[in-house]
């Protein structure tokens, strides 16, 4: 059941990344995020009997989660808003390489040969996402001058003359740092709340949680006076779906971590199960391209995630 429902998790996961990038084609960031977090509260208030009974103690660290949550959030928004979202998708996976290294440093887990040679996969999945290997480059040059298109031909034999091309597709490096500090925030986010879950149930955790961050984007939206469009974003239908998909899926995933059984190793795996959805995202509904190499990488780094957990 605890797989069932981190499977859950991950396709849902892999859908709001779509969801989001629909929505802030017609809002703002801090838009998105206000409107998203104060609808989703709003979905889990009936659920404020079974969330009573919280210490102060709990609510700290429910508090400390939200706002590592906050400071994810924004940093991927930025990212996905700028950057093609099968890129996105790939670069997501790098959480897996966090959430080792957190576990190592905070529950002082040890690493196995196997997960060694897991982490190097997934390094190197990511390392070739920077550049398409020389052999790859020529390969294109010759399917494109095959297809008659001289344009595109010129642009393959750059890629030919330096041995490599871009996948990166001129994306700037801000938004690659946007990008991989989420995946660091979201890793410690998912540490804690497999923690978290030893003492309290899913409808105290999600309550507050959402309570808490709804408030940080309120106070971030007062304290920067940041102008919104109120009418714009309420009419954003896109918000409304996010928040309905966000609401489901924590709630498959907070019933997973309460359960004694689930495995945090197993789960991260499972987890990646909305990158394929995103990439594939990317090629048919946003027309991005070099959707099949980074296709390829992603499946590097997932073979790196499988070898660790077996």
């Amino acid at each position: 059941m605890w797989m069932f429902l981190v499977l859950i998790y991950g396709i849902l996961k892999g859908v709001r990344e779509i969801v989001k990038k629909k929505s802030l084609q017609k809002s703002s960031v801090m838009e998105v995020l206000f409107f998203y977090t104060l609808i989703g509260f709003l979905m889990v208030t009936p659920q404020y009997k079974q969330a009573i009974g919280v210490n102060g103690r709990q609510l700290m660290y429910i508090a400390l989660k939200s706002f590592v949550i906050f400071l994810a959030w924004i940093c991927s928004f930025k990212a996905i808003h700028k950057m093609p979202i099968s890129l996105y998708g790939v670069l997501d996976l790098s959480r897996v390489l966090f959430a080792t290294l957190l576990g190592t440093l905070v529950l002082h887990e040890v690493l196995s040969t196997a997960q060694i040679v897991g982490l190097l996969f997934a390094a190197s999945g990511l390392l070739l996402l920077k550049y398409k290997p020389g052999f790859l480059a020529r390969r294109q040059l010759k399917r494109v001058i095959a297809s008659g298109q001289a344009g595109e031909a010129g642009k393959a034999a750059d890629g030919e003359e330096n041995l490599k091309t871009h996948v990166t597709e001129g994306v700037e490096i801000i938004y690659i740092v946007f990008a991989f500090a989420s995946c660091l925030l979201n890793a410690f986010s998912g540490l804690m709340d497999k923690l978290l879950m030893r003492e309290l149930n899913s409808s105290q955790l999600q309550f507050w949680y959402m309570l808490f961050l709804m408030l940080m984007y309120a106070a971030y939206l007062l304290c920067s006076r940041t102008k919104v469009d109120w009418k714009g974003a309420v009419k954003n239908y896109w918000i409304w779906i996010l928040s309905l998909l966000f609401i489901i899926a924590d709630k498959a995933l907070f019933l997973a971590n309460g359960m004694p059984e689930s495995r945090i190793t197993v789960m991260t795996l499972i987890k990646q199960s909305g990158c394929v959805v995103t990439i594939l995202a990317g090629k048919f509904i946003f027309k991005e391209k070099n959707v099949g190499y980074k296709l390829f990488c992603a499946c590097v780094i997932v073979a790196g995630i499988v070898i660790g957990v077996m």
